[in-house]
């Protein structure tokens, strides 16, 4: 079985010039939710300063009817962010640490320690109030401020994020820039430490890698990814973050190559329309043409 976590409602839209009201956004999860996705990463509690976008996370996780076989999970920068998601009805968090003091400081104002302090106490607490937890090492392969990322940092930080209580570690390719030779690497490191099973990617599709990427870990044994309907996204605080790996090429070569993943590729379409109506434009993977096609 491989696991895919559509984040298209979180890292999908957060970045995104036309603010999506929280209908559009519950009506896009309810389309996921049909098309067979069990796993969705639904907003953030960030700064509605910092990220207008998901100025209503406590409304729409509140309003939200999830199928009792799915998971929604949310993002929270720290304890106050975990406190806004708990009262808000939130059963699983993820946290974000980014692999460099650069991004760190760019993003949250914070240097490494602080931020990996942090991640540690709201991973702690999440722990203690029965939430399951995932933990994002983010800037994993390369840094648009400080380059490479240097693969013992990336190993120390997911080793740390997991002793914190971080059920999952999601190696993240914040801005694209991994070929599969990266990922050979970083894995090859992190596979000799950690479980497949507690490992997560979430790759971006900056230089068209994306999908060779996801089959390189897939060929290692991982079984968890995160994508993006019609592969929406990309990181505000990361320059040249293009969008994600879409879920609909994630879904078909897995199925084509013998992986369930419970998603229905003949039902996707809709989710993908329903995206495009909301952020203003078309959008959909490399394979979605196919699909459209085999679907009429």
């Amino acid at each position: 079985m491989l696991y895919i976590t559509d984040v298209g409602p979180r890292d999908g839209l957060q970045s995104q010039g036309t603010i999506v009201g929280t209908e559009g956004k519950r009506a896009l999860i309810e389309a996921l939710f049909a098309a067979g996705l069990r796993r969705i990463e639904a907003t953030s509690f960030v700064s509605p300063k910092a990220v207008p976008q998901m100025a209503d996370a406590d409304a729409l996780l509140r309003g939200l009817a999830v199928p009792d076989d799915a998971r929604v999970s949310v993002l929270v920068p720290n304890q106050r962010g975990l406190e806004r998601a708990v009262d808000a009805g939130a059963r699983e968090i993820a946290v974000v640490l980014s692999a460099t003091e650069t991004m760190n400081r760019k993003n949250i104002r914070m240097d490494l320690d602080a931020a990996l302090n942090t991640c540690r106490e709201t991973l702690a607490e999440a722990v203690r109030a029965g939430l399951r937890t995932r933990a994002y090492v983010a800037v994993a392969f390369a840094c648009p401020f400080e380059g490479d990322t240097p693969t013992g940092r990336v190993v120390d930080l997911a080793l740390q994020m997991r002793a914190a209580g971080a059920e999952e570690i999601v190696i993240a390719d914040t801005i694209g820039a991994a070929a599969p030779s990266d990922v050979e690497r970083v894995l090859g490191a992190l596979l000799g430490i950690l479980p497949a099973q507690t490992i997560g990617m979430h790759f971006h599709d900056t230089r068209g890698m994306a999908l060779a990427n996801a089959w390189c870990a897939m060929a290692r044994g991982i079984r968890r990814f995160d994508a993006s309907i019609g592969g929406v996204g990309g990181c505000p605080f990361a320059p040249g973050a293009a969008g994600n790996l879409a879920t609909e090429d994630l879904a078909l070569m897995a199925h084509q190559c013998g992986f369930e993943t419970g998603i229905e590729l003949g039902a996707i379409g809709a989710a993908i329309e329903t995206t495009s109506r909301l952020v203003g434009y078309p959008v959909g993977g490399r394979s979605q043409r196919w699909l459209a096609r085999a679907q009429a």
